[in-house]
């Protein structure tokens, strides 16, 4: 049987919500994306359920949070299981409790309508890196060929398809977002240093029984936590203080046991929907980044799901990807644009693996670790900075690139400001929605600003607007935000220079220039 060979800029290997998040911001910057999934079909199982605030901006910067209605909102969430309120300034403060199954639903149909050529039923079977990118027989998927065919350091790639037929993949580049045992991370022998799970939860989503709604209840003998759901299906995990993982994952009686001897309840009549477990296992890649093959999501960073940290950590990683890989493969991307992939994104992951593993030790550690959760309560309940701190680190919104200036909004989130312009009041979150562009906000009604940044006009959306006095845009006159939401320069009354150098250094040599 013959094999098919195909031609993209870049190949996406996993369907789960990261790829599909990074496969619909690479369509948005004009790279042809093929995303090959092993899975015949979208998983039926929610995993995660929590989409947190900057994911939120996020999605909501892309246009997609009409589709999903009003999720439910918690503004409280917790900190290795001690309650922490987790409402910070932003337009989507607190948890937003929104199905994994959902989220896939609706990044699918995202990417696809941009373009994205989903390919599902494809197992990786062989990676060749340093392939030559030659036109394929079915051309470019996604789009029109770029800058750069026929150059080395590509990769090659072939799948197994439906039917046992091959089919060849040669990019300009390939990210694995492909989970925790990422298979495209075995075969390019990416190491994945760290350490093993030491402890775990046991998870079921059981229908037919009937127990008292827990939220992380400590126990003489371990943690329990139930919540029952609309549809009357409750989602149990329990963890028997001492126990180490099982290997494997296990059967809906083996949570049952487990379950009776911590809590004393019998829910072995009740009918299980879905069995796992999770443990707290701790490891990241040394290089998110090796030449043409990138990694993203849990395929990069594998931790215990605590607080929904976990799918938030890997949609931001798909965000900050994008525009930059995007322009890449189409000739536009300044000088080591990429390799701040790698920069920015590994160093926030490193940081929240650290505090998964405090959270770990506070939730699963047994009498001993009780005297700490005391004091971290305290420490919640009468010191604001502190919760602040905590709730700032777990909902992404603290996330501050690259930079030790004292300017706090260079390398920080554009903060949610209300603001008056030429047709009416509007906000930040309002002029964010570019669609994957960047944005000059003019702050003074600077002509000579507005002349300087014409040349990247292609690029860059300008809009001339004033904030409400004492906002947390500070003493800004103007600020340049880079296609994922993240302030690159911010003009002064009374600094010297203007915008250029930094649009050149994050948006490229402007063909206009």
């Amino acid at each position: 049987m013959a094999t098919r060979t195909l031609e993209t800029d870049v190949l996406v290997v996993g369907a789960g919500p990261v790829g599909l998040m990074l496969a619909g911001e690479l369509r948005l910057g004009g790279a042809a994306t093929v995303v090959l999934e092993r899975r015949d079909a979208p998983t039926t199982e929610s995993r995660a359920s929590t989409l947190h605030a900057r994911t939120m901006e996020l999605l909501d910067s892309r246009g997609l949070l009409d589709a999903l209605g009003t999720p439910p909102d918690e503004p409280r969430g917790h900190f290795g299981g001690v309650p922490l309120d987790l409402t910070l300034p932003s337009p989507w403060p607190g948890q937003w409790k929104v199905p994994q199954t959902r989220t896939e639903e609706l990044l699918q149909d995202w990417a696809l309508g941009l373009g994205a050529d989903l390919r599902r039923g494809y197992a990786l079977r062989a990676v060749r890196v340093g392939a030559e990118t030659g036109a394929g027989d079915e051309g470019a998927a996604g789009g029109e060929r770029t800058a750069g065919d026929g150059s080395a350091g590509g990769v090659e790639v072939v799948a197994a398809g439906p039917g046992g037929r091959a089919l060849r993949v040669r990019a300009r580049f390939v990210v694995g977002c492909d989970g925790e045992d990422s298979t495209l991370r075995r075969l390019t022998g990416a190491g994945f240093p760290g350490r093993d799970a030491g402890r775990e939860l046991l998870r079921a989503d059981v229908a037919g029984i009937d127990v008292p709604d827990r939220r992380f209840q400590r126990l003489e003998k371990g943690l329990a936590i139930a919540a029952r759901r609309g549809d009357g299906v409750t989602r149990v995990m329990v963890h028997e203080f001492g126990a180490e993982p099982r290997g494997g994952e296990p059967d809906f009686g083996e949570v049952a046991q487990v379950w009776k001897r911590v809590t004393g309840e019998d829910i072995s009549s009740g009918d299980p929907l879905w069995v796992n477990s999770f443990g707290d296992a701790d490891r990241q890649l040394d290089a998110y980044r090796r030449g043409s093959v990138l990694f993203a999501g849990d395929a990069a960073h594998q931790q215990m799901p605590i607080g929904g940290q976990a799918l938030n950590l890997g949609l931001q990683d798909a965000v900050n990807l994008g525009w930059k890989l995007a322009a890449e493969v189409r000739g536009r991307a300044p000088a080591g644009l990429l390799d701040t992939y790698h920069a920015e994104r590994h160093a926030v992951g490193r940081r929240v693996l650290a505090n998964i593993r405090a959270q770990a030790l506070l939730l699963l550690g047994g009498p001993e670790v009780e005297p700490v959760r005391a004091l971290l309560g305290e420490l919640i309940a009468e010191r604001p900075q502190v919760r602040a701190h905590l709730a700032g680190m777990i909902s992404g919104l603290d996330i501050r690139y690259g930079t030790d200036a004292e300017d706090r909004l260079l390398g920080a989130r554009l903060p949610y400001v209300r603001l008056r312009g030429p047709d009416g009041p509007s906000d930040t979150a309002d002029l964010l929605r570019t669609g994957g562009r960047g944005l000059l906000l003019d702050l003074a009604g600077d002509a000579r600003l507005r002349t300087a940044v014409r040349p990247w006009a292609d690029r860059i959306v300008t809009v001339t607007a004033r904030p409400a006095p004492d906002s947390a845009l500070g003493a800004a006159r103007a600020v340049l935000v880079r296609p994922d939401g993240y302030v690159a320069w911010t003009g002064t009354e009374g600094a010297p220079g203007g915008p250029e150098i930094a649009l050149k250094n994050w948006f490229g040599i402007s063909d206009r220039n």
